[in-house]
């Protein structure tokens, strides 16, 4: 199921109080400190590439809508406790359930990504190298890790549109799993 957000609820759901706010990152947690910087860079990474026009060649992709993943509920169960930016209460945080969505997230994301045709070698440089990373080094996943090349010719007009539309979702997931796991190493999920 994809669905499509319009800027204003996009701006809506970024501007939340509770979901907004950053979280501090403290030096011991579940998960190492390496994943909370790897996160980072990897969100880092897609806005850059997201720059690119060549990319996008033919398509204002600034102007595009975003296109989410919605077979994972990452947004609900990574809440934190307390949250209460959808006007329900989380009283309870459960880190493995947390933990699976982000993984399945990142791995849906991977296999969209590496299946690109002619990809741009700033896309596979940064976005797919700092997603494999992530999922070798935070989530044990390489031996889901399809090594095969893309197919050698050049994108359509809808395959670029529906890449843009992609990582612009995958920009905005990826702020709530930066969230996310500078949430759990920072410990407050067990106070």
């Amino acid at each position: 199921m994809t669905l499509y957000f319009t800027p204003a609820l996009l701006l809506l759901v970024l501007t939340c109080a509770q979901v907004s706010q950053s979280v501090p990152v403290a030096s011991k947690g579940p998960l190492r400190e390496s994943c909370v910087g790897d996160a980072r860079a990897l969100l880092q990474n897609i806005t850059e590439v997201l720059k690119q026009n060549k990319l996008f060649n033919g398509i204002n992709c600034s102007k595009e809508s975003v296109e989410l993943n919605m077979e994972t509920k990452t947004p609900s169960v990574c809440a934190p406790k307390e949250s209460t930016c959808s006007g329900i209460v989380k009283t309870q945080f459960d880190q493995e359930s947390c933990l699976t969505n982000i993984g399945d997230d990142l791995h849906h994301y991977y296999k969209f990504f590496a299946a690109q045709p002619n990809r741009d070698s700033r896309l596979a440089l940064t976005v797919l190298f700092r997603l494999r990373e992530i999922m070798e080094n935070c989530f044990q996943w390489s031996q889901l890790l399809s090594k095969e090349a893309p197919a050698e010719r050049s994108s359509t007009y809808d395959e670029r549109l529906s890449l843009c539309k992609v990582l612009k979702g995958f920009q905005v997931r990826s702020i709530t799993i930066n969230r996310a796991i500078a949430y759990m190493n920072s410990g407050e999920h067990t106070k």
